[in-house]
């Protein structure tokens, strides 16, 4: 029962992140031609020693059960940046006047921030084309984040993340 309850919990908090993901790419690029991926040596992401490992664990998954292959000699190099920033609490004021016939009326509405913004992480990840040199797609998300996640959690948030990323990809050429 508690492996139940801790189930639909993890669940919860997983569903009510919201990712919100930005594309971009080069559409002179044939995605297809691409079979063969690896990381940058000097891959700098800015996340944890541990969430690194859980993003690249990840991604390779990802990447290889959709036919990419993980080599020395890549076609393609894969960069990840991350930052975190905090949300301003959100709140409003707003001045109406408004009447019909003789009646004339007016108010104010003022929003009070109930605590403070939340905390979020973006993720970049930049797919390179080996030979050239040259970014051919980008990503980047941007979702709700707590340091004090458990590692579970942080998996779970790291996978919806990279399924969000990679739905739009290889791009379709419009």
């Amino acid at each position: 029962m508690r492996f139940l309850m801790s189930l639909v919990l993890l669940f919860l908090m997983v569903s009510c992140t919201t990712i919100r993901v930005n594309y971009d790419y080069d559409k002179e690029t044939n995605f297809s031609n691409y079979t063969t991926y690896n990381y940058f040596s000097d891959l700098q992401t800015g996340l944890s020693e541990l969430d690194e490992r859980r993003l690249v664990r990840i991604l390779d998954s990802t990447l290889q059960s959709r036919g990419y292959r993980l080599a020395e000699e890549p076609e393609m190099y894969i960069n990840i940046l991350s930052s975190e920033f905090r949300n301003a609490p959100s709140n409003a004021v707003g001045v109406g006047i408004g009447g019909t016939g003789r009646n004339v009326g007016g108010g104010i509405s003022v929003g009070i921030p109930v605590g403070s913004g939340g905390i979020q992480r973006s993720i970049q990840i930049d797919l390179v084309d080996a030979q050239r040199d040259a970014l051919i797609w980008q990503a980047v998300a941007e979702s709700g984040y707590r340091d004090n996640a458990s590692p579970s959690v942080r998996e779970a948030n790291l996978k919806a993340l990279v399924k969000k990323v990679f739905s739009k990809y290889p791009p379709e050429h419009k």
